[in-house]
């Protein structure tokens, strides 16, 4: 095995799959422990790699831009260059990712054989003959084969600082939770990529209607600023034992917040993940998307209907919606109950709403 000493490493751009990525930081430090290892990451997803004991130094950046553009790519480039790296290793597949790296004069650089940029890249193994099989956290730890790194066995993790999580028990008691033992049912009703990765609104307003009767939970409702009109749709008139937490909380809030939550119910999304890498218990919802490929990687419930068309991966439903629609209300609460019926016993009768 060649020995490194000053690695970097392009981190995903979406938040699910950054957090699917994690487990390379730590099999390269293990490799290389004396390796200085620099994640380089778009903004603001650093945040979530804030903490991380593998990580020496974090290079975050701004997407360039408009008129821009150049000169932001310029900046980018530079500051490769002045981290003399001799490794860099691509989780990103883009073309432009690879011109990063080799204009920055990377001495090796490692990549998946993507989108013609082979000649930018030093060592470049084809994607994976069971790419659509395998989960995609197994086909980012396989990139480091040509490494002679063979860690499979490593999940996605996420660190929080232990004041991170006393200042989201301080915002939570603000809202009137105002004891830790307090059972804490987390819900993410958004997704980034598209609506056909989202269960009905109206299906999720049920889900919490009929936990605010069977037991005695806090409901928390997350969601990015994108989704606040959604949350206050699905929240609205509901009482005080559920909270809108949508577009208030920072990503270092959210991940302290979601380790906070007994269980989190989620379409397939950032916080799923999220979740995961905080060993939160997951009940994720699955239509358009392929649970082997983005599923929940440590343990959770995936609920999916796996009907003709899915996975299609597509944005929107150009038919019937019929992978979202076939999942009941009734299902998805019982496999809530099911998940943490030690920490939150269903009541014996259900009680008055406003209860």
């Amino acid at each position: 095995m060649s020995s490194f000493s000053n690695i970097i490493i392009r981190m995903p751009n979406w938040i699910g799959d950054l957090v699917m990525a994690t487990p390379v930081l730590a099999a390269l430090k293990k490799a290389y422990p004396e390796a200085k290892l620099t994640a380089m990451v778009r903004n603001p997803l650093g945040d979530l790699l804030t903490n991380d004991p593998y990580i020496d130094e974090l290079f975050c950046f701004d997407k360039p831009r408009g008129f821009a553009r150049r000169d932001a790519q310029r900046d980018i480039v530079g500051k490769i260059a002045q981290g003399k790296y001799d490794l860099g290793v691509l989780l990103t597949n883009s073309f432009s990712s690879a011109w990063w790296f080799w204009q920055g004069k990377i001495t090796r650089r490692l990549g998946y054989s993507t989108q013609w940029r082979s000649l930018l890249l030093t060592d470049r193994p084809a994607l994976p003959k069971k790419i659509f099989a395998q989960h995609l956290v197994q086909t980012y730890q396989q990139l480091l084969f040509p490494l002679g790194i063979r860690s499979q066995g490593l999940f996605p993790k996420l660190y929080l600082r232990e004041q991170e999580v006393v200042e989201a028990r301080k915002l939570l008691k603000d809202f009137g939770v105002n004891s830790p033992e307090t059972p804490l049912i987390g819900i993410n009703p958004g997704a980034a990529y598209g609506s056909a990765k989202c269960w009905l609104p109206e299906r999720f307003r049920e889900v919490a209607v009929r936990l605010l009767k069977e037991t005695k939970a806090m409901i928390l409702f997350f969601g990015d600023r994108s989704g606040v009109p959604l949350v206050k749709e699905i929240c609205r008139d509901l009482p005080g034992r559920v909270i809108n937490l949508a577009g208030i909380t920072s990503l270092r809030e959210l991940m302290a917040l979601v380790d906070l939550c007994d269980v989190l119910l989620t379409n397939d999304s950032g916080p799923m993940h999220i979740a995961d890498a905080l060993n939160t218990e997951v009940v994720a919802i699955f239509g358009s998307t392929d649970p082997k490929v983005t599923g929940p990687y440590r343990k959770g419930v995936v609920i999916n209907k796996q009907v003709q068309c899915s996975p299609c991966f597509k944005r929107t439903c150009p038919i019937d919606f019929r992978c979202m629609k076939e999942i009941t209300t009734n299902e998805v609460v019982n496999a809530l109950l099911a998940s943490i019926q030690d920490k939150i016993p269903k009541l014996a009768s259900p009680q008055g709403l406003y209860d």
